[in-house]
């Protein structure tokens, strides 16, 4: 286990080389939470509650949803498939270790970069700005972190996934953009999911998406309560689960058609 520990700690002084890039994405990112400020303050229009949601819990709820994502998102998926196609996968066969748990300790690293330089400075900026609203309960804030921890195994499985692809498709840079427009558009971090059409709810309750964005927002935002944080831990932690096995089965397949194209 030592070695995949180093791999975090590699990644994350990796991303600190480079970390004045940040400074700016926290500029980018307030800037787009603004937008998204201003956009629902004319949707609210005077209304005090829109699907349960108030005002300053809808702007709430968007700060902490691009907030979160800079510590769920990763790029594995591009770096998996660029090292299936130019031939350095089949070095990383032969070294003492499991590849993808290498790839996702390399994203948790890059993750806890990303909160400590990114998510955290960039929070406290906007709620100097934004009337944001913070909980004091400190169970709210043990689910979030619960909840924020199974965002990131959900959205890595999902990327870990979409990299192995590559080794039947040899080239998805197309599903791999594709992946990224869904899992933005429905996991919630554009549009909150109680605010979709009640049939597109139901297709969404038997997908993995709104276990990365939207319920950790709707937790930190207190629009879930009681028994509603329990079943939506319940959900993340199902899909969690669930996401091994076709990760593990294409896996086993995917190393004995390994074809490589390059290096």
């Amino acid at each position: 286990m030592g070695k995949y520990i180093e791999m975090i700690r590699v990644r994350f002084l990796m991303m600190l080389a480079y970390r004045t890039n940040y400074y700016s994405g926290i500029l980018i990112y307030s800037i787009n939470i603004g937008a998204y400020y201003f956009l629902w303050n004319a949707i609210y229009g005077g209304k005090g509650e829109i699907e349960g949601l108030s005002v300053i819990q809808m702007t709430t709820y968007v700060a902490v949803a691009w907030m979160a994502r800079a510590f769920y998102f990763n790029n594995i998926d591009r770096e998996i498939a660029q090292e299936i196609k130019e031939g350095k996968v089949a070095v990383e066969f032969i070294r003492p270790y499991h590849y993808l748990l290498m790839k996702t300790m390399q994203g948790l690293g890059e993750g806890i970069f990303r909160l400590s330089f990114f998510s955290i400075p960039g929070m406290f900026i906007v709620s100097l700005i934004f009337p944001i609203e913070f909980s004091a309960a400190l169970s709210t804030w043990l689910f979030f972190t619960i909840a924020i921890i199974l965002s990131f195994i959900v959205n890595t499985q999902i990327n870990l996934l979409t990299g192995v692809m590559t080794f039947f498709f040899f080239n998805n840079d197309g599903l791999i953009r594709a992946k990224r427009v869904v899992i933005d558009l429905f996991s919630g971090l554009l549009l909150p999911i109680s605010f979709y059409p009640g049939w597109a709810q139901q297709v969404m309750d038997f997908l993995p998406f709104q276990a990365i964005s939207y319920i950790p927002s709707m937790i930190f935002t207190e629009g879930f309560t009681g028994s509603a944080v329990w079943e939506a831990i319940l959900f993340q932690l199902v899909w969690a689960v669930i996401l091994i096995l076709p990760i593990q089965a294409l896996w086993v397949i995917a190393k004995k058609r390994l074809i490589v194209q390059g290096g």
